[in-house]
């Protein structure tokens, strides 16, 4: 047997068990008992009764109660994101499931996805799935239209798909400027554990438990798939991350962005690299650019960005993060120090 089976043998044996039994039967450390644990729990085999150390384990009396799942085909015209929504809360009870933080959350991540298809995605149809664990509500929004990245690729001729996928985390990109702000997207991805952007040969994935955001190149498929996923118990709240980048000091604007410079470029050597950077920062009061995983850093790069635009847009504060050491007399030696003064480096 292996050890998940070893787990509910035992279980099943004893009907009730705690953490610290399992760990002395199997040999194995209580942080390894977890985790086999909590995979069986996500699967519906056992619940977990108590909090702590007083927890024990039981065998599920039925399958059923996790995980649930939703999965249904909406199509586009005329399709209201609100109703969407509170049909499938009223469906799944999701008031009783998700603690009021998560619900605010869910809501607001989910009809700006819905939105985002209905409004962007030139699709007749999308598919809708829900997913309810344990641990964690996720969703999932796929359509079959032109694509997230090639929407925003084609409305502003940039010169391939990458290059729109830098456009769209700096936030106010949107293709329908009329109807929307290009905030959804921007504030949706703070706001989630995890989720991801696919279309295409393209996935962006925004890993907030990591404190991390990466590119990876896929299988091709047509239109644009969402998941999003949260803890159902998460002590997040909406109201901050609106806080962090449309502060009190901005009227609660969104005047304020992070940039994973990593995302825009493979090397960081010429101006016209920084110039995509850097476009459509300008809409912003601060910038934060986040450094991350860069390891070599041109001369004219840093100039145009820590010395040109910086003495063009005297009006806009430059944070800089995870800067290794070794890129800091670079900058340092392209400014003068009125404008090195300005940038907050740490």
């Amino acid at each position: 047997m292996d050890v998940k089976e070893k787990i509910l043998a035992l279980t099943k044996k004893k009907k009730a068990v705690s953490g610290v039994e399992l760990s002395a039967f199997l040999g194995i450390s209580r942080q390894a008992v977890n985790k086999h644990l909590k995979s069986l729990i996500q699967n519906g085999s056992i619940i977990k009764e108590g909090v702590t150390r007083g927890s024990v384990y039981r065998i599920a009396t039925t399958r059923k109660i996790f995980p649930t799942k939703l999965k249904k085909i909406f199509l586009l015209d005329n399709l209201a994101e609100d109703i969407v929504f509170r049909d499938i809360s009223s469906s799944l009870n999701l008031s009783r499931i998700l603690s009021p933080g998560a619900m605010e959350i869910v809501r607001y991540a989910f009809t700006e996805m819905l939105n985002n298809a209905i409004d962007h995605s030139d699709s007749e149809k999308c598919q809708i799935e829900i997913l309810i664990d344990e641990f964690k509500f996720h969703f999932r929004i796929r359509d079959y239209g032109i694509g997230i990245f090639y929407s925003v690729f084609d409305k502003f001729n940039l010169p391939d798909e990458y290059s729109a996928v830098g456009e769209i985390i700096k936030g106010k990109t949107t293709t329908m400027k009329e109807r929307h702000s290009g905030e959804g997207i921007f504030f949706t991805s703070k706001i989630a554990d995890t989720i991801y952007f696919r279309s295409h040969k393209t996935k962006l994935i925004f890993d907030n438990l990591q404190k991390d955001v990466f590119i990876e190149e896929k299988k091709n498929i047509s239109g644009t798939e969402v998941f999003f996923s949260i803890n159902k118990r998460t002590r997040k709240k909406l109201d901050n991350i609106f806080s962090v980048y449309a502060p009190e000091e901005f009227d609660y604007k969104f005047a304020k962005t992070r940039a994973m410079v990593k995302l825009f470029e493979r090397e960081y050597v010429s101006r016209s690299e920084a110039r995509r950077l850097l476009h459509g920062l300008d809409k912003f009061k601060k910038i934060i650019l986040d450094f991350k995983g860069v390891k070599t850093m041109g001369q004219g790069f840093a100039d145009e960005i820590f010395r040109v635009f910086a003495r063009n847009h005297p009006e806009i504060s430059i944070e800089i993060e995870n800067l290794s050491p070794a890129l800091r007399p670079i900058i340092k030696h392209v400014v003068d120090n009125k404008i090195y003064k300005r940038l907050t480096i740490s």
